[in-house]
């Protein structure tokens, strides 16, 4: 008896798969025109990045001597980036780490220490997201002054008094990550720490920290993002070019007429470089974070 072997069928072509992902290229393509453009025009030299004509060409010759300029000085126009930089570091890494610390107290007691006015409170809380910066420059540059004149501590036109500032107008949606993930947490598991003699810091510490990771790396790229690329505080907050961040010594350079287009565009990619790779290394973790918030137990 003879077999007939069966041929396998071909999977149909979803017309309208190929179509999303073609639609999705052509934005993401179009999206990706001005990076384009930055990163020949940093590489071109000065004559070649003048001709508007060969604006889409590629550089003749590739340099990089528009990165060294706009990254250390030169002469003839302004200071580089270089000390931005440094002052972005300075003020990003412990702004994010104490927002994002105090963000996770906020929402262990809003969520598993039950008290009243608690709802109040989150809700007063959730209002400073909605709080432009613009409205509370004036108030926080009076406050800063007023402080030196009690205590003698400078915060104005200092890195601290930038940590301060960012961290606590990042508090508010730092609080709602964390209040939001931690409702995800059975309250029997904090209950059980209890009855077994936890403290409070111990519960953080040895219960809901481990558990948090996921939300802490939200909150941790989020405000990295969010102070690294913020101009108007650092304008305002820091008045000196010892302590400009980075965003404001890119925007001197910018700013300036004797500054060559292809050492502009030079810094513009540098200034962007930092939460472009976050995003690219730990983009997935963000969005799993996102997920793991968003979702009730």
């Amino acid at each position: 008896m003879s077999t007939v072997k069966a041929t396998p069928r071909r999977r149909p072509v979803r017309w309208t798969r190929l179509l999303i992902y073609a639609i999705l290229t052509l934005f993401a393509l179009w999206y990706l025109l001005p990076v384009y453009v930055m990163l020949i025009t940093g590489l071109k030299s000065q004559q070649e990045a003048l001709n508007l004509q060969m604006m889409w060409n590629l550089p003749r010759v590739i340099g990089w001597k528009s990165f060294l300029l706009a990254w250390s000085g030169s002469a003839e126009f302004v200071v580089g980036l270089q000390q931005g930089f440094g002052n972005s570091v300075r003020l990003v890494i412990p702004a994010t780490l104490f927002s994002a610390f105090i963000g996770s107290i906020n929402g262990y007691i809003l969520s598993k220490w039950k008290f009243r006015g608690a709802n109040v409170l989150f809700t007063l809380m959730l209002f400073g997201m909605f709080i432009p910066y613009q409205s509370v420059l004036i108030p926080l540059v009076q406050t800063y002054q007023a402080f030196k004149q009690i205590t003698g501590i400078q915060l104005f036109s200092t890195i601290p008094g930038l940590i301060l500032a960012h961290t606590i107008y990042g508090l508010p949606i730092c609080t709602l990550i964390f209040r939001n993930y931690y409702t995800q947490i059975p309250t029997e598991v904090v209950e059980a720490s209890r009855i077994d003699g936890a403290n409070f810091f111990s519960i953080y510490r040895y219960v809901l920290f481990p558990l948090s990771i996921p939300a802490f790396v939200v909150v941790m790229i989020w405000q990295f993002t969010s102070i690294w690329n913020d101009f108007l505080f650092g304008v305002t907050l820091a008045n000196t070019p010892k302590v400009y961040p980075i965003t404001v010594a890119l925007n001197n350079i910018a700013g300036s007429f004797s500054v060559p287009w292809n050492v502009q565009m030079a810094g513009a990619l540098l200034t962007a470089l930092p939460p472009l790779l976050v995003y690219i290394f730990l983009g997935r973790y963000f969005m799993r974070g996102l997920m793991a918030g968003s979702l009730k137990g």
